[in-house]
Formats: C-alpha cells, sequence, structure tokens
C-alpha cells in the first residue's frame, strides 16, 4: 500500500514570522495524520520554520532547486543548501515556473536528477494546459513529461519520487478535474512509469492530484484508487483549511 502524501504550496506568501505561526498553528491539527505531511515554503521562511516543526510529523519542502552544486547562478539554491536548511522535499516543475520563468521538460529533468541524487525528495509537476485537454493530448503530453522528468534516474531513485499530476487549467482557479477525470489521468501517468521503469516501481510511486483540493473535494479524489495525495495551493496556507485537506 502507497502511503498518502498530502503537500502544502505556500507559493510567494508568508513573511517568516507568519510562516512560524502558521506551523504552530498546524501542529495540533495534522498530528495525528495518517499521510505524510509536507508544507513547501518560501525560501526566507526556512529559518523560522524548522524549529517549530522539530520533532513533529511536519516535514520542511522547497518550491524550486537549482541543478548545479554551485556557480554563477545569481538568485537560485542548490540541493546542499536546501538540504542544510533543513528541507527534505523540492517541488521541481510547477506549472508557474513553466509559465513564468521558462522552466522546460529540460530543465525539470536536470532538477530532478540533482534533487534525488542529493538525497532530497522530489514531488515533480506534470500537467497539461486547457486546449491541449479540449484538443485530446492530455495522455500523450502527461506521459511525455513525466518521461523527460525521470530521464537519467533509476527504479531505485524513484523511491524519493513523487509525481504531482497538475491540469494547469485547474490551478488557483476553481475548476477541478472530476474524481474520475484525475483518477484516470494519474493512471496514464502510473503507466508511462511502467514503461520506463517496470510494473514494481510504478506501483510502488506515489502520484498526487495537485489542481484545486481543497476540503470539499479531497475525499471524493482521494478515494480513487490511483490518487496518492495532494499538492495544495490556496488551501494549505490557513492551518484549518489546509488541516481539512490532511485529516480526509
Amino acid at each position: 500500500m502507497r502511503k498518502p502524501i498530502i503537500a502544502g504550496n505556500w507559493k510567494m506568501n508568508k513573511t517568516p514570522d507568519e510562516a512560524a505561526q502558521l506551523a504552530k498553528d498546524l501542529i495540533p491539527l495534522v498530528k495525528d495524520a495518517k499521510c505524510d505531511v509536507v508544507i513547501c515554503t518560501p525560501a526566507v521562511d526556512f529559518a523560522a520554520v524548522k524549529p517549530v516543526i522539530e520533532g513533529t510529523n511536519i516535514k520542511l519542502g522547497a518550491q524550486n532547486v537549482h541543478f548545479a552544486e554551485k556557480g554563477a547562478y545569481t538568485g537560485e539554491l542548490s540541493a546542499d543548501m536546501l538540504k542544510a536548511a533543513g528541507c527534505e522535499y523540492v517541488i521541481i516543475g510547477h506549472s508557474e515556473r513553466r509559465q513564468y520563468f521558462g522552466e522546460t521538460d529540460k530543465t525539470v529533468n536536470l532538477r530532478t536528477v540533482a534533487a534525488v541524487k542529493a538525497g532530497l525528495k522530489a514531488i515533480v509537476c506534470v500537467g497539461e494546459l486547457k486546449d491541449e485537454r479540449e484538443g485530446g493530448y492530455t495522455n500523450a503530453i502527461v506521459s511525455y513529461q513525466t518521461k523527460m522528468a525521470l530521464t537519467n534516474l533509476t527504479a531505485e531513485d524513484l523511491d524519493n519520487v513523487v509525481i504531482a499530476y497538475e491540469p494547469v487549467w485547474a490551478i488557483g482557479t476553481g475548476l477541478t478535474a472530476t474524481d474520475e477525470q484525475a483518477n484516470e489521468t494519474i493512471g496514464v501517468i502510473r503507466k508511462a512509469i511502467a514503461e520506463q521503469f517496470g510494473e514494481e516501481a510504478a506501483a510502488k510511486i506515489r502520484i498526487q492530484y495537485g489542481g484545486s483540493m481543497n476540503g470539499g473535494n479531497v475525499k471524493g479524489l482521494m478515494s480513487q484508487p490511483e490518487i496518492d495525495g495532494g499538492l495544495i495551493g490556496g488551501a494549505s496556507l490557513t492551518a484549518e483549511k489546509f488541516a481539512q485537506v490532511v485529516n480526509f
């Protein structure tokens, strides 16, 4: 059985003081969670949040990582820097990174490999645009993105990879794929992994849904056999709302 994983993506929200308070508020609400719980904060919040969640079941994550170990990459952070700051997880290839910051399937792959090889757990995002779904290309796109992202990894490396299926048209729009749509597409992603790494690796890897999951729709989505958790945006910015999802 795959253990579910619920990860909050705080995006560009919360000052260090606000982040520490949100983490404090969250601790008692999710202490009995039956899933892995991750909060991916802005980098400036790591130092404030890390001591707060020390010894709890909440893990710290980052929202991006560079593929080089060090060098002239102004504004970037390496995997070793994230680990030293207390991060165990990192989101890679979020649609906002692809849309606004020129992230490509190639750079997603480089970042994923660098993160996993350094000992971080990578939450790798894949997903289609609205016109791509309407054109019937969803399966081809998520299969390609998944295979590209995982190139140069081994089946054993996938123990430290989570895939987040985030239909781009459902992020921050209030639109959500139906439970069946999400389950079907995640099944396609799992099939792509089986083709690349074998059935056993595909059966083990955890695949989240990441398109406007919240307390109102989490039960239906999490009842689907292929869905192993959620990558939560807006609902992760309030302790009570995030806890509703975590305690599905």
